[in-house]
This record gives structure tokens, sequence and C-alpha cells, in this order.
């Protein structure tokens, strides 16, 4: 057999196989048996190399070397994100500055460009007034806008999905954010077709309604995007406290003007974050929010790994 090495990227895993996307074409790929011996798991998501058939491409390919990653997720499990839309409910449940502080972090600290949508705008009129509903969109934009976050507000469907697409560039895409938020509606909105095209490849495999489907990359705008919600974990294992401020931006920007240069803003002297705190430059639930989960990163208990 003739064998030709291509490389691809992984935007399917459906009952073992891994579907590859390269040069235009779609090909079915295993991975090679000593991936189970050295505890390799592909992921969708991943950029890899994979050997075909040069006499015949439409036969089953072999996996043979995925490509250094940008990053893993677990929750949904897919490779080298760049982009999170990150989907806060204005009410039912009530939003939380806390709560998306910890989700821009723990993308941030994965190295994910985060997109901020606000959902349930219509129920917070109709239970809170219409002044009151504007006045707290216009309170969070403004303190995420200072942070250079991007945010919209998702009312009209179809004048949401073309505001959304004026931001869309070349990547990959995943919707989080915690429950009940809307993140399945919005990715039903996003993707409409992909239960269709997901039922034709199970028909294709002849596995039926024992297709085993973790997650699929599907064509958005200029990127790709996850069909699968997802719920990062809440956790900062490998964030370093001296690392926190990075994944504040205006902390971070505020920070190269204090005194002390592994100045953590919380007891030392002459330092310019506290200093921009108090004359409302920084917003407060975003140092609050920071020094909670500097608390936390503090409180973490040390991760022993054995040596090899």
């Amino acid at each position: 057999m003739s064998t030709e090495v291509k490389k691809g990227l992984i935007y399917q895993a459906i009952s073992g196989f891994y579907y590859v996307w390269s040069q235009g074409q779609s090909f079915a790929t295993k991975p090679r048996g000593n991936f189970r011996h050295q505890q390799i798991k592909p992921l969708v998501g991943d950029e890899v190399e994979f050997e075909v058939d040069a006499t015949d491409e439409q036969s089953e390919s072999r996996l043979i070397k995925i490509l250094p990653r940008k990053n893993a997720l677990v929750r949904p499990p897919v490779a080298n994100v760049d982009y999170a839309l990150v989907v806060m409910s204005l009410v039912e449940p009530e939003f939380s500055y806390n709560l998306l502080d910890y989700f821009l972090v723990s993308v941030a600290s994965n190295q994910i460009e985060p997109y901020i949508i606000l959902t349930k705008k219509d129920i917070l009129v109709e239970t809170k007034g219409q002044a009151a509903a504007d006045a707290l969109i216009d309170e969070i934009k403004q303190v995420y806008h200072a942070a250079g976050y991007p945010v919209l507000v998702k009312e009209e469907q179809h004048q949401f999905i073309d505001q959304l697409a004026q931001y869309i560039e070349a990547g990959i895409y995943i919707v989080m954010g915690q429950s009940g938020v809307g993140k399945s509606t919005l990715l039903n909105q996003l993707l409409p077709d992909s239960e269709i095209q997901t039922a034709a490849i199970s028909d294709y495999l002849n596995r039926g309604r024992h297709t085993t489907r973790e997650v699929t990359l599907y064509p958005w705008n200029d990127g790709l995007l996850a069909d699968t919600p997802g719920f990062s974990a809440i956790d900062f294992p490998e964030v370093e406290k001296e690392q926190l401020s990075e994944y504040f931006p205006e902390i971070w920007q505020q920070s190269q003007h204090c005194r002390f240069r592994g100045c953590l803003h919380i007891n030392e002297p002459n330092c310019a974050v506290k200093t921009a705190v108090e004359s409302g430059e920084i917003a407060a639930t975003r140092y609050q929010n920071y020094c909670q989960i500097l608390e936390k990163i503090e409180q973490r208990k040390p991760i022993y790994r054995k040596k090899k």
C-alpha cells in the first residue's frame, strides 16, 4: 500500500473514529496503536498528521501525530480554543459579577479571548421595568468595556446574530456559562443544522442510537464553533498568585505603575491599583473579585507530582 502523510484538523469524534478536515476534504481516521500505550487521547480541535492510502483516499486513514496544543479543555473536550462566548443571564439566574470574573480568569488562563453575551433582557424588563433593565446593562457594559471586553446583549434573534457575526474571526469558538442562562438556545440558533448533520453521519456509520459523540466543530462565519456547551471548572490549578493580575487587563495595566514590581495589590504601599480603585478608574467589583480569587489561590493545596 502506498501511503501519503497529510496535515489536518480533527473536527469530530464518533465512536473511536476521528474525522479530520484537510485540504477541503474529510478523512475518517483511527489512532495508531501506541497512542493508547502512551496515554495520548486525540481531541476535537487538534492539529494532526495522518497517513492515507494514496490509491484510495476513501479508506480508513491512520492518525500518527498530534501537533503541540495551545490549550485543552475538559468541558467541552476540545483543544486549541481561541475564543469563548461567555453567556450570562441578566435574571433567572440573576447576573453575577463574581461568577463572570471567575469565567474570565478561567478562559484567560487558557489563552482564550472572551466575548460576553447577556441574555434574558426581556424577562428583566418584565420584572424590573425598562429603566432598571437599561441601568443594569449600562453598568455592566461600563465595567467590562473599561477592561477591554466586548459585551453584546442578546435581543432580537436575527439582529443579534448579525451583530455577533461582525466580531467573528478565524479560530475555534466555544459557548460557556452556568446552567439556565441559555447556552443551548444560543447554540441552536447559531447552528440550526447541526443535529441534522450529526444524524446523517450516525446513519453513515450504521451505529444508530448507540453512536457516542463528544463534540463537533461546525463552520461558523470565518471560524469553527463547538456544538456542545461547556461549563469550565472554576478552578485555577496552574495559575500562580503573581500571574493573577495579568488576567484582569485593567489591573495589569495599572500595576505597571506600582512602587514594587511584585506588588499583589493587597497590603503593599504606593499601590497604583488600589489608588485606581479608590478613584473609580477600576471597578470595585473587579478588584473585590481579584482579591477573592487571589485568596483562593493562596489557600490552594500544593500539587505534588511524582518524579519520572
